[in-house]
């Protein structure tokens, strides 16, 4: 007999008053009732207000702010029109300045809880643009008939549906002024209903946008496309499958979008699905910090791991003596590859390889580097940290953009491998929303 799926419980909509303790790491407020902790989307530290519940687990609960009874002085009325209902942002209801300082506060709180490392130096954030500055992204598409329109963006906060958003603030105003038109544009097609995604890929000069498309187009189709994209000055191209299928619609010129990193004297050429920093100007700033920490000469050998198309590799071998970069993505490593040719650079070396496993017996990994970056997802470092043990290195940056994996592998290059955390610091990248980027670097003891 089969079982019964338990009902859910239905939530209680009075009001529930309470005072907001901390922050979480997502940058919801934490709060607790009756002994459990409840977290508050919208809610800062030191406000009493009311919340009503929008979910309830065993061991947590989830809420909104339903009326503030006292207001944070670190409060602004969000600037967005659809903050609240789109889940692309989340702190948009904080003073820019204070973002950072929540970010900063976020990241001790990590490293001492997590990692068990205090750190002994702070760096000086990295700030910059805080609207208008997302050149990457992946958006949503989804042809909803009730509506009578193609929603265009991104998903609702904490829902799976596509919000129902007219522009983004955050997104360079190439694309995020115009979603609206796109809406209009793929409404016209015969596939309207066969487009799930765009990727976003915004240059120093060109826009590129992919469609992802599951049937092909009409010949009409294209041709609104087509024109669609000379109108707003984009390169429209289609995607059947995977990102290497990306090909521009017929008889359109393949547009490489750029990006450069002037003070290096460095250009960089990428594909729409490739990954890149978001934010350009912080980008800028973060590299010449690497550059300026790890205080690189001629005498340097320095290994680049989780390298991508060579953002930080070509820029530390314009002062290094040599740099090899190591990627998982094979087609990253080729372009790298183009890259560093494409910059002159004849003394950086990239290779391909699953940096998960023992890289031992690979004849780049055998030779002697003093100085080795880190730049990982999300997931974090951990387990390539064993791998060091073949270099021991005399100084490690690691760059990431989730705190709690960095504050994760501090602990174990610290407390585990002999390595002492000089400083780390937090960096804007994602302005408006929970995300955090950081940077720390440690020396060998």
């Amino acid at each position: 007999m089969a079982r019964r799926r338990p009902r859910k419980k239905k939530l209680s909509e009075t009001p529930v008053n309470v005072k907001v303790e901390s922050l979480a790491h997502d940058g919801r407020g934490i709060a607790h009732v009756d002994g459990k902790v409840v977290f508050i989307d919208e809610a800062l530290p030191g406000e009493e207000l009311e919340f009503i519940y929008t979910d309830s687990r065993r061991d947590y609960a989830e809420g909104k702010v339903d009326r503030l009874i006292t207001r944070s002085e670190q409060r602004v009325e969000p600037e967005c029109p659809h903050f609240g209902m789109c889940g692309g942002c989340s702190f948009q209801h904080v003073k820019d300045e204070a973002q950072i300082q929540i970010k900063e506060g976020l990241l001790k709180e990590q490293f001492n809880g997590i990692g068990k490392v205090d750190i002994p130096q702070l760096w000086e954030p990295l700030t910059g643009p805080h609207w208008g500055y997302r050149r990457k992204a992946r958006m949503g598409v989804k042809y909803v008939a009730k509506k009578g329109r193609v929603l265009v963006g991104f998903r609702e906060r904490r829902n799976p549906f596509l919000a129902e958003i007219e522009s983004c603030k955050v997104m360079h105003p190439l694309v995020g002024e115009k979603l609206m038109d796109l809406s209009e544009m793929i409404g016209g097609l015969t596939i309207k209903d066969k487009i799930p995604q765009i990727e976003v890929a915004i240059g120093d000069n060109d826009c590129v946008l992919a469609f992802r498309v599951l049937e092909p187009p009409t010949d009409d189709d294209k041709e609104r496309m087509r024109a669609f994209g000379h109108q707003h000055k984009m390169s429209i191209c289609l995607q059947s499958k995977g990102p290497d299928t990306i090909v521009p619609i017929d008889g359109e010129p393949e547009i490489i979008p750029t990006y450069a990193l002037p003070e290096q004297k460095l250009e960089f050429k990428f594909k729409p699905a490739m990954f890149t920093q978001v934010n350009y100007e912080i980008n800028k700033k973060m590299v010449t910090r690497v550059i300026d920490a790890f205080d690189l000469n001629e005498k340097d050998n320095v290994l680049d791991l989780f390298c991508g198309l060579g953002n930080f590799t070509l820029a530390m071998a314009t002062k290094a003596g040599h740099v090899v970069g190591v990627e998982g993505d094979l087609p990253l490593v080729n372009h790298a590859k183009k890259n560093a040719k494409h910059n002159g650079l004849v003394n950086v070396d990239f290779y391909a390889a699953d940096l998960a496993k023992d890289v031992s017996n690979q004849a780049w990994a055998k030779q002697k580097f003093n100085k080795v970056m880190l730049d990982p997802s999300r997931a974090g470092a951990s387990e390539v940290l064993h791998n060091l043990k073949h270099w021991n290195p005399d100084q490690i940056i690691y760059v990431s953009c989730n705190p709690s994996t960095l504050a994760r592998d501090a602990g174990i290059l610290v407390n585990e491998m002999g390595y002492k955390l000089i400083k780390a610091g937090v960096m804007d990248m994602f302005p408006q929303t929970g995300h955090v980027e950081s940077i720390a670097l440690f020396e060998r003891i």
